[in-house]
């Protein structure tokens, strides 16, 4: 029987403007960076997407390099878009980026014009699609003019090959410099996507000030530093794990469990507690908070967590006695 989504699906979940441009994001995205590898069963990555949709979440967001190996995230996403998504398209916010190394030789890195065109290309075979939603540098490259980065966004979303480009990863002045070039090229930058949590929060110093002075969304990645803040690894690193794992590709590994952090996760949690939260929607709810920012991405390896993670919407505000005794735990 083909798949037939959630008819309240867009009663529950929040949506925010992006910047000042026309679109809406779902205050909570889904991310494909781990956990749709070719080792990953495709009936759990179905239940994932599946659970998300259902529950209004119209933005997945891919790379890609996401995997393991590069690329697999996106092929797996285009067998499930064919079997299930693709009579949603238009209801459906799809975004990858492109910036780290892809395939051997001077083209498949970085950022060139040659590297941006060519890796949209594949992703777009990749997925199965026309067009995605979003495009992003993924970080910034100072081997290659800043105009030329910018300027091959631009000539995609020209082609009809991306609807709107963003920026990954840049710093606050190379994301004003970036605005100011798209701006010039009439492509203007729409979203920002920067690592941001209780526990990495250097957006706070220029960067959010920037995004919003410049009417540019931010939506944050590792908002739950890849499990820390969740209950996951509070009583020692479970089997199936990412930190377990070795998957590579940036995901976690056990040595970065440091006990400064396991104990900082420990007394978080038991402020959520008192917050009637999982730890991991007290996390999601203290980055909502701040109105700059547009959405946050969240990874899962269970549709479980997927429907605990949007738990956080039901409360995202905190009172002063409660941001300084999660200020007090993370000093």
């Amino acid at each position: 029987m083909s798949y037939q989504p959630n008819p309240a699906r867009y009663e529950a979940m929040e949506y925010r403007r992006c910047g000042r441009s026309g679109l809406q994001l779902p205050a909570i995205s889904v991310g494909l960076w781990q956990n749709f590898g070719e080792l990953n069963a495709l009936g759990t990555c179905r239940a994932i997407l599946r659970t998300a949709f259902d529950a209004g979440v119209t933005h997945f967001d891919l790379a890609n390099n996401y995997g393991p190996p590069p690329g697999a995230a996106e092929e797996t996403f285009g067998r499930l878009y064919k079997s299930d998504f693709r009579p949603y398209r238009d209801e459906l916010l799809l975004s990858t980026k492109a910036g780290y190394g892809m395939w051997p030789g001077p083209y498949g890195d970085g950022g060139s014009r040659k590297y941006l065109v060519a890796s949209l290309d594949q992703s777009l075979r990749r997925m199965g699609l026309d067009y995605v939603d979003i495009y992003y540098h993924h970080r910034p490259d100072p081997s290659t003019p800043l105009e030329e980065s910018m300027g091959a966004l631009d000539a995609l979303v020209r082609q009809g090959k991306a609807l709107y480009v963003g920026i990954s990863s840049y710093s606050p002045a190379e994301t004003r410099r970036a605005c100011a070039v798209l701006r010039e090229l009439g492509t203007p930058c729409l979203i920002h996507q920067p690592k941001y949590s209780l526990l990495v929060r250097d957006v706070e110093h220029g960067l959010l000030d920037v995004l919003a002075e410049e009417g540019v969304g931010c939506i944050a990645f590792s908002s739950l530093a890849q499990g820390i803040l969740t209950d996951k690894y509070l009583q020692g690193v479970p089997p199936d794990s990412r930190a377990a794992r070795s998957l590579g590709n940036g995901a976690i590994g056990e040595d970065q469990l440091i006990p400064a952090n396991i104990e900082k996760a420990r007394q978080l949690n038991e402020l959520a507690q008192r917050r009637d939260q999982s730890l991991a929607q007290m996390a999601l709810a203290w980055v909502l908070k701040d109105p700059r920012l547009t959405s946050v991405i969240i990874g899962a390896s269970k549709p479980e967590q997927v429907t605990d993670a949007i738990g956080c919407l039901k409360n995202y505000h905190f009172s002063p006695e409660e941001l300084a005794s999660i200020e007090a735990v993370l000093k």
